[in-house]
């Protein structure tokens, strides 16, 4: 009884070593006496006890690897870069990703120092930035040609992060403030320059105003005098004494105008009603000298 008992747990061991299960995602390399018999994909599978060995269970999955790299650039400034690249195994080729390579990451990353090494030297910093994508497709490149033949797809490689010396940066944030600075001057000046146009078209436009303005009031004054000069010769008065009439009112209203404000800094010269009189005199004579060089003209 104890050996048919013991003969039946052995069986029960036997029984449960030939089965084995794979994850989804994943392939197991089952080996027959040391030696590749076969790949096992995700579900039940069923091998020789004690023969058949799982030696590996393979990651089907993408899976990404950061490599940090320290390089130069052509203007002599060095950066680190972190390049993260995702790969995955080729599910037709488990076998050569186990067996040819003894540590992919390793070859990963030497392959992405190499490339990166090879292309960063070739661009100032300014153009590794604006160009990152370019560096990313030819490590993808690369890689792509390098490990497919050891059983495994690049997926996509990606430049992370471009870290410049720490003085580099500060020397960088200056620059683009001092930009900044010189575009925000320009600006300024601009509207300083349409300020002052501006005001000036202002004062033009006042001006051309004003003048009118003291045309218009000149116009009319002299109808005021003409008007006054035709009533006083309605009156029996003659045109010189209307006109001295007319002057000497003026002035007193003048003088009138200018003792009404006390704030006045306006000098009439000369101030004396004489001095209004041979004024106009001397306007007569000139007058009467042009019409009689007119005449003489015409004749």
């Amino acid at each position: 009884m104890t050996y048919l008992g013991l003969i039946f747990f052995l069986g029960f061991i036997v029984l449960f070593a030939s089965f084995f299960t794979v994850k989804q995602a994943t392939a197991a390399i089952v080996e027959r006496l040391g030696k590749f018999h076969s790949v096992r994909h995700a579900g039940l599978h069923l091998k020789i006890p004690f023969i058949d060995v799982v030696t590996k269970r393979m990651n089907l999955r993408i899976q990404q690897l950061d490599v940090i790299i320290d390089t130069k650039t052509l203007d002599n400034v060095f950066i680190r870069m972190k390049v993260s690249v995702q790969y995955q195994v080729i599910k037709e080729q488990v076998a050569d990703s186990f067996y040819k390579l003894e540590n992919p990451e390793n070859q990963i990353t030497s392959y992405v120092f190499d490339v990166v090494r090879a292309e960063v030297p070739k661009l100032k910093l300014d153009d590794v930035f604006v160009r990152k994508d370019d560096i990313a497709i030819a490590v993808k490149g690369e890689l792509q040609e390098a490990m497919r033949s050891y059983g495994y797809d690049i997926i996509k490689t990606l430049v992370t992060d471009i870290d410049p010396d720490e003085q580099v940066k500060h020397a960088m944030n200056r620059i683009n403030a001092a930009e900044r600075e010189r575009t925000a001057a320009e600006y300024e000046s601009e509207a300083q320059k349409i300020r002052i146009v501006a005001v000036a078209k202002a004062e033009a436009e006042s001006k051309k105003l004003q003048g009118q303005g003291i045309a218009d009031q000149r116009r009319e004054i002299a109808k005021g005098l003409q008007e006054s000069v035709e009533m006083l010769n309605a009156a029996n008065i003659n045109a010189q004494e209307a006109s001295a009439l007319i002057v000497v009112t003026q002035h007193y209203d003048t003088l009138q105008s200018i003792g009404a404000n006390n704030r006045s800094n306006l000098v009439l010269l000369p101030n004396s009603p004489n001095s209004a009189s041979t004024m106009l005199n001397d306007l007569m004579v000139s007058l009467a000298a042009t019409q009689k060089m007119d005449d003489l003209g015409s004749k």
